[in-house]
């Protein structure tokens, strides 16, 4: 079952294809962070993005497929990570790229439809965490280059370094409501490098290879 939640993204279409995944993933976007998951139908977002139900249903077959390829389409059309020359840099640049994501009024909504999903339904969870996935791997090497270069310590988990920038981001969208703003960017890129410095991320032993 797994397997055919995620199928609807396994593909990279090109010519029409690629039009109509173009399509139907705009208005499942639109549709999310509308309505939320729970309201999104199918059928609507057939009608909505001018595609045939049995397309629809044939390559998506469910919301959670819809919002599976949504999510691995903006992980395909995010930007490659930063590369200013220091730890600090790039993880402010990650930070403002969060914060510009999700103090968008169309993302903003889209990603707090998702995460809500996820809560609750399973497919979705695994969509959002391959999501994430791919964008803690492609940034990961900002904080390998960083131990080489020794600004971070031996061990230092890059993952870890990434959700420590992002986190306090996203629980102010979720949680606090404070504002997500530069300021914001700033003081988690700021906070998560103190940690790094005093080695809070280091998760293993130097030589011990990766899991």
């Amino acid at each position: 079952m797994e397997h055919d939640e995620l199928a609807p993204g396994s593909v990279r279409p090109g010519g029409r294809t690629a039009r109509v995944r173009e399509a139907v993933l705009r208005v499942t976007g639109d549709l999310l962070a509308d309505r939320g998951f729970a309201h999104l139908d199918l059928n609507e977002v057939a009608a909505r993005a001018e595609v045939g139900k049995t397309t629809v249903y044939r390559r998506w077959r469910t919301p959670t497929g819809l919002v599976t390829d949504l999510l691995v389409d903006m992980a395909e059309q995010s930007l490659p990570h930063a590369d200013t020359g220091s730890l600090l840099g790039d993880l402010t640049v990650n930070a403002r790229l969060v914060v510009k994501t999700l103090a968008d009024p169309r993302q903003g909504k889209l990603f707090q439809a998702v995460i809500v999903a996820a809560t609750w339904d399973e497919s979705a969870a695994t969509a959002l965490r391959r999501f994430y996935d791919v964008r803690l791997t492609e940034w990961s090497a900002c904080v390998e280059a960083a131990i080489a270069r020794g600004e971070a310590p031996e061990g230092t988990d890059p993952r870890a370094v990434l959700s420590a920038v992002s986190g306090p981001l996203y629980y102010r969208l979720l949680a606090s409501g404070d504002p997500v703003d530069d300021a914001a960017a700033t003081m988690a890129a700021e906070a998560a490098m103190h940690a790094v410095t005093a080695g809070a991320f280091v998760t293993r032993a130097v030589g011990e290879p990766r899991r």
